[in-house]
């Protein structure tokens, strides 16, 4: 990675449904420790003037996806379905990416938006590890993006399920297309220094 990649920062599914402890499938306690991380790199994209979007879960209750054991969250309209308050989150400056699936990238325009601001990598984070950052960064490539997983502003709902997952693409044959990495590690390469978040 070098100074010359146009970064994007993508938090995916930090919605009040998720970390609202009174909610089934919240992933509270986890999702709460990397608000900190997350705002921290949303703090250096944005002195930056890099894009940060804020793909989130977007359902309808008659989505085919509650049709097995998954009970219906996120729903559209509802408080729940938005970004958590939590977060660094700037409706004049980000974009607000309701998605109907797993991937930022599914039935979105998001990749149009990418390319219109001249972005050539997708700094991935937020939940869960396994499945909509998974999706997102696998889509991220499959549309020609260089794709990173934010391993620090990641998690699940375990931290043996969110290493698991991270572990199977720490070397894999689309590096350096694909790789794992801190946040720190991400903002010093593309500053072209030791940068700290």
């Amino acid at each position: 990675m070098n100074k010359s990649e146009k970064p994007a920062l993508l938090i995916i599914d930090m919605v009040k449904d998720n970390l609202d402890e009174g909610k089934e499938y919240a992933i509270t306690s986890l999702a709460h420790r990397i608000v900190g991380p997350i705002n921290d790199l949303i703090g250096v994209f944005r002195k930056q003037g890099w894009p940060i979007v804020f793909p989130t879960d977007s359902y309808r209750p008659e989505d085919f996806i509650f049709e097995g054991k998954l009970q219906p969250f996120s729903l559209v309209g509802t408080e729940g379905a938005e970004v958590a308050d939590e977060l660094d989150y700037r409706p004049e400056e980000d974009l607000w990416l309701p998605k109907p699936r797993f991937s930022a990238f599914f039935d979105t325009d998001l990749d149009e938006w990418l390319r219109e601001r001249g972005v050539t990598l997708c700094a991935v984070g937020g939940i869960a590890t396994e499945y909509c950052v998974l999706t997102t960064v696998m889509d991220a490539l499959c549309h020609d993006f260089k794709a990173v997983f934010v391993e620090d502003c990641s998690t699940s709902y375990s931290e043996s399920i969110h290493e698991q997952t991270l572990s199977l693409y720490r070397r894999n044959p689309l590096y350096p297309l694909l790789r794992v990495i801190t946040s720190s590690e991400l903002v010093a390469e593309l500053l072209g220094g030791s940068a700290d978040v």
